[in-house]
């Protein structure tokens, strides 16, 4: 090994999952929304003076923050904004998981949380999910250095009821509680009218899901003023320009148009609903999904032989040779027909 090696900051990276470009692919491993942008987001995209390019954008987004704060009824004191959630994320375990003591989370969760951990130092601790893949609440009363969960939870689509999301943040007033709503809008109960009540929650959202605007790359945060501070504060010690000039236009357009993200929010719930009376007719077992994925297992047919089965078809979903979660699928819920073709090809290869 090179003498240099020895002061490489060395990490296990987290694996984003495959991004396949076939013509006749039926694409559900990412959990990406199967329907379009709202429809300002391409007049506000084509209406752009590329002339402004040359010119560094607004480092407060204040558009984008203002719109954001509008439509949850907050002040844009109160709101931050980033380069998709994973970036608002990764500033917020930098700026509020800064103790000795142990960050928790849990063991069946989104797998960047320990990767951000392992990067920036921080200790952690995994509680184990019970049998039927729910957060245990009484597993994160005890001394800590931060939470932070996804409800619903990922890869899961389990959702924790909010009383026992605020008896989480209320036995821990010592710490921040990071809730991670990147699924909420697909039927999940959100936090945000928590943020008022007490001052060390932050919730965290994001525009690739129910927004539709995966390959824009935005994610916010919203919490009490002092909370948006602190995160601006090592934002600005970081990267001054987080969001470019056509990201914070297409934020703004997506946000006002509330009557699209409704419809599309709603479509997806109701072909999930639709699938998982046909997973089950097929012999597949999960627990209830509130998000835009459902987390089955067969009965007879183990996961990795199905997923490449699927594969082979250009019918992509996500596996994850994980311990506890090896003989299961993460199904991302795509239009009724993607979902059609995909419970057709199973009703096949399942007889």
């Amino acid at each position: 090994m090179s003498k240099w090696e020895a002061n490489v900051r060395k990490v296990i990276p987290y694996t984003p999952g495959e991004q396949p470009n076939q013509p006749d692919m039926i694409k559900l491993n990412t959990n990406e929304n199967p329907y379009p942008p709202a429809p300002g987001v391409e007049k506000a995209l084509k209406g752009m003076d590329t002339d402004t390019m040359r010119l560094y954008p607004d480092p407060t987004a204040g558009d984008l923050v203002h719109a954001i704060a509008q439509n949850y009824g907050l002040k844009d004191e109160q709101v931050f904004v980033g380069v998709g959630s994973d970036d608002v994320l990764a500033m917020s375990f930098l700026t509020f998981f800064n103790s000795e003591k142990p960050v928790l989370f849990p063991d069946i969760t989104y797998s960047f949380y320990d990767v951000w951990a392992d990067l920036f130092r921080i200790p952690y601790e995994r509680p184990a999910l019970d049998e039927n893949f729910h957060i245990k609440k009484e597993d994160y009363f005890k001394e800590n250095g931060g939470i932070v969960f996804p409800n619903p939870n990922a890869p899961t689509g389990v959702e924790m009821p909010l009383a026992d999301v605020e008896d989480i943040i209320r036995h821990n007033p010592e710490v921040i509680v990071i809730v991670d709503e990147a699924y909420v809008d697909f039927g999940g109960q959100s936090a945000l009218p928590l943020i008022e009540k007490y001052d060390n929650l932050l919730v965290v959202q994001t525009f690739s899901k129910s927004r539709s605007m995966a390959g824009m790359r935005i994610g916010f945060a919203c919490g009490n003023e002092k909370l948006i501070k602190f995160l601006n504060d090592v934002k600005y010690s970081f990267n001054s320009y987080t969001m470019d000039r056509t990201a914070l236009a297409a934020g703004v357009a997506a946000v006002e148009d509330q009557a699209y993200f409704e419809e599309t929010c709603n479509k997806i719930i109701e072909t999930r609903e639709w699938t998982k009376k046909e997973l089950t007719a097929l012999g597949f077992s999960f627990q209830d999904s509130k998000s835009n994925f459902i987390f089955a297992t067969h009965k007879t047919c183990p996961a990795a032989e199905l997923f490449e089965a699927l594969r082979e078809q250009h019918i992509y979903v996500r596996y994850f040779p994980k311990d506890r979660i090896d003989n299961f699928l993460r199904i991302t819920i795509g239009t009724k027909e993607e979902m059609q073709k995909f419970i057709d090809f199973l009703k096949d290869y399942l007889k």
